[in-house]
């Protein structure tokens, strides 16, 4: 966007569509007042949904000081709007809240709060994202959402960004459509998977890239109790000294959601041609252990190709895999996507999880499967390249591919 004014902000509502008719509360500190200067910073106006929750401020500590973003509006439930962020919330990061976001007058989630916002990223909770979510790209918003409710949608694309950035030409058809056709800028919502799917994906793509499909997939996971978030999450009495092995509808997350992942576009660039159960078969087994942040993925697969590729052919591979992310320079993008570890101990959570500031996945322990062809140990950090990481990388994606 070059708006340089606040009647260049009021046109950018109006070609958005409904936002630009509704009246913003002067409470809220939004993108309206502010535009000016951060378009002359050359920075996007950004907004966060479910502020208060554990995915929420993690959404804030990662836009603090970000080059391309500046985050105005804070969006919560209807008890802490008209609150100071600093008064509202109960925060639980073991990083400092920052500074900048203390003074911020919560709003309600409701788009007409939001309407000078870029991207919108959300945190809430699935009981309350869906219709939410929506409104907010009918009323011509870009969304990032971490919520489940609309990742099986045809037309929403379901990204890890270090692996299928791909599916954003989706988004990018959607917009190249309303163009031709004289409509106003759509709204849209891109989806960040499920945590474990995303450190099981991660290094998944580019074998199926270099070597040819997947046909069979056995992952059993063990995930930190992050994962879980703040409220009710997981009681101390229950996972101390314990492992819980049932996670309700993770299994069913990371089996489903492998297949639209790992999915080619059809030809019109519009959905994903969705792997059938021939195509490829996923098992999941959950678990939960006493580990803060990391989820740990044991993992054994089935190439459709014979002859399999050799592990040294698989470890290479890994090792000289470069995402789209950081070939674009995006500013989150890890160096190395991919860490391929020699150590027969590793990866370990605590020794692991923070490799490339948490946006890199490491692999250890690759060797043959006797029963499928390979089998390996991932590790990848729940809490960022599996929750609000992925939708920081996703925005900087969209926004170097001019899609915001």
């Amino acid at each position: 966007m070059q708006d340089e004014s606040e009647a260049g902000g009021r046109a950018l509502a109006r070609r958005r569509g409904s936002c630009g008719g509704q009246k913003k509360s002067p409470s809220t500190i939004s993108a309206s007042s502010s535009r000016p200067e951060d378009k002359m910073a050359g920075k996007k106006i950004a907004g966060v949904l479910g502020a208060t929750g554990s995915v929420g401020q993690r959404f804030i500590l990662l836009l603090a000081d970000h080059p391309d973003f500046e985050l105005k509006v804070l969006g919560a439930s209807p008890r802490s709007a008209g609150k100071r962020y600093a008064d509202a919330v109960n925060w639980k990061q073991t990083e400092l809240m920052p500074a900048f976001a203390e003074d911020i007058v919560v709003s309600e989630c409701k788009a007409e709060a939001f309407c000078g916002c870029d991207v919108v990223f959300s945190g809430l909770d699935a009981d309350y994202a869906g219709p939410i979510e929506r409104e907010f790209a009918d009323a011509g918003l870009a969304v990032v959402s971490n919520a489940k409710n609309h990742r099986r949608e045809d037309d929403v694309p379901l990204v890890v960004p270090i692996a299928n950035s791909e599916h954003l030409e989706m988004v990018q058809q959607k917009l190249e459509s309303a163009a031709a056709e004289g409509r106003a800028r759509p709204g849209f919502i891109v989806c960040i998977s499920n945590c474990s799917t995303a450190g099981l994906v991660a290094p998944l793509k580019p074998l199926v890239d270099a070597f040819g499909p997947i046909d069979a997939l056995s992952v059993t996971t063990m995930q930190a109790i992050s994962g879980a978030g703040f409220s009710p999450g997981v009681p101390g009495i229950d996972i101390l000294d314990n492992v819980i092995p049932y996670i309700g509808g993770e299994e069913d997350k990371i089996e489903w959601e492998a297949k639209k992942i790992l999915a080619p576009l059809n030809a019109s660039k519009t959905s994903v041609e969705l792997l059938s159960d021939e195509e490829l078969r996923v098992s999941a087994q959950c678990n939960r252990v006493a580990v803060s942040d990391g989820h740990t993925e044991c993992v054994s697969l089935r190439f459709r190709n014979r002859p399999a590729p050799s592990v040294e052919a698989v470890k290479k591979c890994l090792r000289e895999y470069v995402c789209e992310a950081t070939h674009l320079g995006c500013h989150s993008a890890p160096k190395q996507a991919i860490h391929v570890l020699e150590q027969q101990d590793r990866p370990q959570p605590r020794l692991d999880r923070l490799r490339d500031a948490g946006y890199g996945v490491s692999v250890g322990r690759v060797r043959e499967d006797p029963v499928l062809d390979l089998k390996m140990v991932v590790l990848s950090h729940n809490t960022i390249i599996g929750a609000a990481g992925a939708g920081i990388l996703i925005a900087e994606l969209l926004l170097a591919q001019q899609m915001i």
